[in-house]
């Protein structure tokens, strides 16, 4: 029997409670302008009706929770996600988890980079995710278990340091660059902490989140582990048995392996900066869900994006369109 089952993920863009002071240039949120964009997401999570959400920009779980209670379909959906440290030196959004198939077992977070992640990226915290990971286990029908990790990867926006501002143009060369090492840190930390996941659990993976980058790009490419394979001393021999174990301990944009590409249809772009439109936001498979994998159990149909409200600029709306992946598991 085969059975559906689908993922999405959704940076709601700065969800907190009204008056609560977020960023030096962002007003708070009135009453009626929190009731306002509470309800545009709970309309958006019916419309995704996906049973594995993940969020990104959550300043309050709470408010996330109150969110979950005007939608629909997520009354007794299961939440899991932390709120921001308020002892940190500046206040960070934090990622989070709304699931309609059980758990397996305690949520688990990861502040810290792994011990062999080389902490040169010059930021202030640098050893440290900038909003840490999320990792649940995810029960899916059949019983079998999945890792579903969600992230949110430093952001394209400059990190300025000592009074330098964007008016000079070395200034903001050297800043954007000080993100991008920063954001490239974090995807290698982040690739040492699925490679590891996946070599010890041999479980189905899939890693949600707004990675600030395309899906070819560098850091975006790290993630993915597309590079540095090699054998585990299975014994796998010829090309077929290269190729299995080449798979193994990698992922995959699930908008390049859906069974349906039709590329007439096609818009899939999650932001719009500066008249550009780019897909930063993903949804990463492991190799049990590309169907040319011999370990496969299921596989992704199709992807869509919902992206309408990015060109009406709505206050409520976010900045952000969601990706739903809809997978059939075998």
């Amino acid at each position: 029997m085969q059975e559906e089952i689908r993922f999405a993920t959704f940076n709601v863009c700065n969800l907190a409670p009204p008056g609560v002071k977020l960023y030096d240039n962002l007003e708070p949120l009135t009453p009626e302008g929190y009731d306002a964009k509470a309800n545009w997401i709970a309309q958006q999570l019916d419309q995704l009706d996906a049973d594995v959400i993940g969020f990104q920009e959550i300043f309050s779980q709470a408010a996330l929770r109150d969110v979950l209670s005007r939608t629909r379909k997520y009354g007794n959906a299961l939440h899991a996600g932390f709120d921001p440290d308020p002892q940190a030196h500046r206040l960070t959004p934090s990622v989070a988890i709304v699931s309609r198939l059980p758990f397996a077992g305690q949520p688990a977070i990861y502040a810290s980079f792994p011990e062999d992640v080389p902490c040169d990226s010059g930021n202030p915290d640098a050893d440290r995710f900038a909003r840490a990971p999320l990792h649940v286990q995810v029960v899916l029908p059949g019983e079998r278990i999945v890792d579903v990790v969600v992230v949110h990867l430093k952001s394209r926006r400059p990190d300025y340091r000592r009074g330098d501002s964007g008016e000079d143009p070395l200034h903001y060369a050297m800043a954007s660059l000080r993100s991008l090492v920063w954001r490239g840190t974090e995807a290698v930390a982040l690739r040492v902490l699925l490679s590891k996941m996946m070599r010890e659990t041999r479980r189905a993976c899939v890693v949600l989140g707004d990675f600030n980058d395309t899906a070819d790009a560098v850091t975006t490419t790290i993630v993915l582990g597309t590079g540095g394979t090699r054998s585990n001393g299975s014994g796998a021999q010829g090309v077929d048995g290269a190729l299995v174990e080449e798979r193994r301990g990698r992922l995959y944009d699930s908008n390049q392996i859906q069974l349906r590409q039709d590329h007439l249809r096609h818009v899939g772009y999650t932001s719009i900066h500066e008249g550009h439109y780019s897909t930063i936001d993903h949804v990463l498979v492991s190799e049990e869900f590309n169907p040319h994998s011999p370990r496969a159990i299921g596989e992704v149909v199709d992807v869509s994006y919902f992206n309408d409200h990015l060109r009406l600029d709505r206050p409520e709306a976010s900045d952000h369109g969601q990706v739903l992946v809809r997978m059939r598991l075998y």
